[in-house]
């Protein structure tokens, strides 16, 4: 019974009526054209082919009316919130209001035709009926009434209810009219005024693109900041552990802590001019830390207590700076990796780079037990996916796992590709 009664104590019936009657006045310039300008302009072709080509000329003229104002892009932008607002139903935001091909302009013609259509006939019948229905309901309390010169007919004793009932009916019916034209409308409102497939594949491109951009913002915080907040939790930790038997000790790791956050916070001053669409200049957007880096990061590691053994073969400043930049945070991960899951351990870090061919690192170290510092690091993250997402973008390999008693991570950058990355 809810369902029957729904089409009339349904707010969304009443919001499409507003509708479909925006329609209606939107018609009213069309038919005072037809009906009033474009007789007297060609009142010569009624004399000329008679009234039926003069008509017909009229219609022709007024469809080409129709036709130009749909195109007029402040047209479509009210239109396209109308639709929004009202109309309702399963209407995407993208889309509306927009025409970028002809394509899509052409629907939207079609649509603003059948809106201003439907709506003067709907408009004609609200303007009718629900004045008769109400003028209706008095009919069994006066007599000899007439609405516009109309004399409606009288009734006598129960015969006089008629009338009313009649107008009530006549009311429930053309709200359940309006209510299944404005449903039709916005099952074909999507049809009309959605995205063609064109605009769904840009769309699609940039939500990749945006998606690619997070993910790569998401690597950068997690490789230079996650490496940096790990070694200033141990260096914190060492510090005020020796605080008070060896000063020296805590001094140096104080310092440490000082230089990994000051990194810590360039790296992410980097991310954030990454984020800042209104940037004047490129220079927070260039990442600072390549291989040529390598040394400072090996030192900062090593105060945690861990002993990396670097050794590296080739020219680094052969390397193509977004494959040195990778790279760099690849050794990165593998040295908090370290922290986090092996504790103060014996690393050893291989670069190998062979000109204009690939740039391989090579990563060991045993498989100790992290102790508490490692503990209290906690054992969960998204390092070792985090490289393999850095190397896949690169068309590099990355293998990882133990051998023996040592835990490996070979990854192999090809320095030909980089500029396709």
């Amino acid at each position: 019974m809810s369902i029957a009664l729904r089409p009339m104590t349904g707010g969304i019936t009443y919001r499409r009526w507003a509708y479909l009657i925006l329609g209606g006045a939107l018609f009213v310039p069309y038919v005072l054209a037809g009906a009033v300008l474009l007789p007297l302009a060609l009142i010569r072709v009624q004399y000329l082919f008679g009234n039926a080509v003069h008509l017909l000329l009229i219609l022709l003229c007024v469809a080409i009316l129709m036709v130009l104002t749909s195109f007029i892009p402040a047209v479509r932008t009210v239109e396209g919130a109308a639709v929004r607002e009202l109309l309702g139903g399963p209407i995407t935001e993208h889309g509306v209001g927009s025409a970028r091909s002809w394509a899509a302009r052409w629907r939207w013609t079609a649509w603003f035709v059948l809106h201003i259509l439907v709506g003067g006939l709907v408009s004609l019948v609200t303007l009718f009926v629900p004045p008769m229905a109400v003028v209706s309901f008095t009919e069994p309390f006066v007599s000899n009434q007439n609405l516009g010169g109309l004399r409606l007919p009288q009734g006598h004793g129960v015969w006089r209810w008629v009338i009313p009932i009649g107008g009530i009916l006549a009311l429930i019916c053309v709200i359940y009219a309006v209510a299944a034209a404005g449903a039709i409308l916005a099952r074909l409102a999507p049809i009309f005024l959605g995205p063609s497939a064109a605009d769904r594949l840009a769309a699609a491109e940039d939500r990749a693109r945006t998606l690619a951009q997070r993910n790569r913002l998401a690597r950068e915080l997690h490789d230079s900041v996650g490496h940096a907040l790990s070694v200033v939790s141990i260096q914190a930790g060492a510090a005020g552990r020796v605080l008070d038997t060896d000063p020296e000790f805590a001094r140096r790791a104080l310092s440490a802590i000082e230089e990994s956050a000051r990194s810590a916070m360039t790296d992410l001053d980097h991310v954030l001019g990454l984020l800042r669409e209104d940037a004047e200049d490129g220079s927070s957007r260039t990442p600072r830390s390549s291989l040529d880096a390598l040394d400072e990061l090996v030192a900062s590691t090593e105060l945690t207590g861990i002993s990396v053994d670097l050794r590296v073969t080739g020219d680094l400043a052969a390397v193509p700076q977004v494959v040195s930049r990778e790279a760099y945070r690849i050794v990165q991960e593998g040295l908090t990796n370290v922290l986090r899951h092996a504790g103060k351990v014996q690393v050893t870090v291989c670069v190998d780079v062979q000109p204009e061919l690939l740039v391989e690192l090579t990563m060991v170290n045993p498989l100790g037990n992290p102790g508490p510092a490692g503990h209290r690091l906690g054992r969960g993250g998204r390092g070792l996916p985090g490289m393999r997402e850095r190397v896949t973008v690169l068309h590099g390999q990355l293998t990882a796992g133990a051998v023996g008693n040592e835990w490996r991570v070979n990854v192999i950058l090809p320095l030909h590709l980089s500029a396709h990355a």
